[in-house]
């Protein structure tokens, strides 16, 4: 993994490329961030960089993140977030990280958190088929059949049924960075992201080797 970012969503929108052909993209502010703890090989048996996002009120954050945080001089941070890397050597405590770390054309894999539907049926979560509309059929978004009878008697473990949709974790991986607009940390991203707008994003550059399409 390389050092990525974390950011806010906040909406989407279009620009035009040179040939005036209109692009979809999202807004994402991106940092800036803080680099609160650097581990290495020897001290932590694996070497990460920790970044920190989103300054709060010292209120919100109990005594031992407080302290967590002083060692590294940063403000109260409400998100925390570690990324595994080769090589830390170049990175120190107290280090800013700005949208400037990604290029304009670069791939990166965004994550975060889909939007909560609730509790949703078969046709709306899974995408079934519904029933007869006409003729007396009271099995219009009915599940129908779960299972056989007798045997097994149960209903296997995974069946795809009505319950709780989105508000998981989800990435899309592959996105092309549109802009990179460095003064206000702002990253445009080809298509959409995961979660509504305000909802907390990681960004990373997107590792290409051994993955298909």
């Amino acid at each position: 993994m390389s050092l990525g970012i974390l950011g806010t969503k906040l909406g989407m929108t279009q620009v035009f490329d040179d040939t005036g052909k209109a692009i979809p993209v999202t807004v994402v502010q991106a940092g800036p961030c803080t680099i609160t703890q650097v581990k290495t090989k020897e001290t932590d048996g694996y070497s990460s960089v920790q970044i920190g996002y989103d300054e709060v009120a010292p209120k919100k954050l109990t005594k031992g993140e407080l302290g967590h945080l002083a060692k590294s001089g940063a403000s109260p941070l409400r998100h925390l977030r570690e990324y595994r890397l080769e090589d830390v050597s170049s990175f120190e405590l107290g280090q800013a990280v700005t949208a400037d770390i990604f290029d304009e054309g670069q791939l990166v894999d965004v994550a975060g958190t889909s939007i909560g539907r609730g509790f949703a049926g078969f046709q709306k979560r899974h995408n079934f088929s519904r029933g007869p509309m006409s003729h007396g059929s009271k099995n219009h978004r009915a599940p129908g059949s779960i299972g056989a009878g007798t045997t097994p008697g149960r209903v296997y473990p995974g069946k795809r049924m009505a319950g709780h949709m989105g508000a998981v974790r989800k990435t899309i991986r592959k996105l092309q960075v549109v802009r990179v607009d460095g003064d206000r940390n702002l990253l445009l991203i080809k298509g959409a992201v995961p979660g509504k707008s305000g909802n907390l994003l990681s960004i990373v550059p997107a590792n290409l080797v051994g993955r298909k399409g």
